[in-house]
């Protein structure tokens, strides 16, 4: 299995992913055809250097994992970068094997060879095994974090 930047055409197959939990069906808007603002979602990220939508595929190219990866300048930690991880799934049938486990070792990686200070991520509190996974990983809740919907 490889992990590669995601293309146009892999825009339903990940959205289809995002949609496929219990929290995703409330917020995605997965249909065919898909609604043309995630393609201009992905244009917007696809021209960003910050910005890496990745995927994880077979050999037969079947897409079976995805996470965002951004990387954020600050003024803070002397001008360091933060790796931010976001919109990680891993496809129905492939959970319990590994999969998001490479995908998390790979952002890793990749914010080390992008000069990132820590990698960090925020999950929702209805997701108490996503949590699990991100200590074993090493991650740590060491700060609180809190969001405002504006919309």
């Amino acid at each position: 299995m490889t992990i590669r930047q995601a293309k146009r055409d892999d825009v339903p197959f990940i959205v289809e992913m995002l949609a496929n939990d219990d929290l995703g069906k409330l917020r995605e808007d997965y249909q065919e055809p898909l609604p043309e603002k995630y393609y201009s979602a992905f244009e917007n990220i696809d021209n960003d250097p910050n910005q890496e939508l990745m995927v994880m595929v077979t050999p037969e190219n079947k897409i079976i994992g995805t996470l965002q990866l951004s990387f954020i300048q600050y003024l803070t930690y002397q001008g360091g970068i933060r790796a931010q991880i976001e919109a990680v799934r891993v496809h129905e049938d492939y959970r319990g094997e590994g999969i998001g486990k490479r995908l998390f070792l790979w952002a890793i990686e990749r914010s080390k060879e992008k000069g990132a200070h820590v990698v960090q991520l925020t999950t929702d509190k209805k997701r108490p095994d996503a949590l699990k996974f991100y200590k074993a990983l090493g991650f740590r809740d060491s700060h609180e974090g809190m969001k405002l919907h504006i919309q």
